[in-house]
């Protein structure tokens, strides 16, 4: 008997732990099968919202933008020298984008329309977007090179002149496309005979020198009067240059070629 009463209080404790046990796994299991009923919920929910978006709002069609893109592109092209081209790169055909009633088309800030180029695209209504594409902008045309080795310091004449074709996107900035733009200038820098010319290469050429004895134009309402002076500066076409005149008076005016300076009142 001593030994059964011993052992009676520890079958009872066993056994209530395996029920507690058993209780508590029974719990874990409901709360995991509530989760997963909820998980599901919450997908089905979110997948029936996008059905009804999609169906509210129709899917963008991308060639539209590309079009966009082009037009937009011609428009800011307009006034370049030659011949034009823009082409628009693809769009990736995995964007899922509400079709748009008025696309903005913009320049992002660094980008401008020349060469190969970014350019953005944005939709505000009936839901906002905004996606970038690339693009190429080609521009054909004359550009003058070196017709003759230049030497520094040699006043270029029409003869040292050679126009050239090509695509300008693809040359240095700061080169000449018209004759007058750099006839006249002085070579800064020595070059061989094909050189492409840019606006470093070539300095102005003063229009009237320090000491130059000059004609003096004024001008008004009703009235031209000229005289001779001496210039105490030398200037550059346009630019602003004193002279002292006859009667020991000086005057400012805007320097011309052929040693003229004009004065307007």
């Amino acid at each position: 008997m001593p030994n059964v009463n011993y052992h009676l209080p520890l079958q009872l404790i066993a056994k209530n732990s395996l029920k507690v046990r058993m209780r508590n796994g029974l719990l874990s299991c409901f709360v995991m099968l509530i989760a997963l009923m909820l998980g599901s919920a919450q997908t089905l929910h979110a997948a029936t919202s996008q059905a009804a978006l999609n169906k509210q709002y129709p899917k963008q069609d991308l060639s539209q933008l590309s079009a966009k893109v082009v037009e937009f592109l011609q428009t800011q092209t307009v006034g370049y020298p030659g011949k034009v081209t823009v082409q628009a790169g693809a769009i990736d055909p995995n964007l899922k984008l509400a079709q748009c009633q008025d696309a903005q088309v913009f320049l992002p800030t660094g980008s401008r329309a020349w060469g190969k180029t970014s350019v953005g695209i944005r939709c505000n209504t009936p839901s906002a977007w905004t996606i970038y594409a690339q693009a190429t902008v080609n521009v054909v045309a004359q550009y003058l090179v070196a017709a003759v080795p230049l030497a520094q310091g040699r006043v270029v004449t029409a003869d040292d002149l050679l126009f050239q074709s090509g695509d300008l996107t693809q040359l240095p900035a700061g080169i000449f496309t018209d004759l007058a733009q750099a006839q006249g200038r002085i070579v800064n820098i020595s070059m061989t005979a094909g050189t492409v010319l840019r606006q470093e290469m070539l300095k102005v050429s003063p229009v009237v020198q320090q000491g130059q004895t000059v004609m003096v134009t004024s001008s008004g309402k009703g009235f031209r009067v000229s005289a001779e002076g001496k210039a105490m500066t030398k200037a550059n076409e346009g630019q602003v240059v004193q002279v002292k005149v006859a009667s020991g008076q000086v005057v400012s005016g805007i320097a011309r070629q052929g040693g003229q300076v004009e004065v307007v009142f």
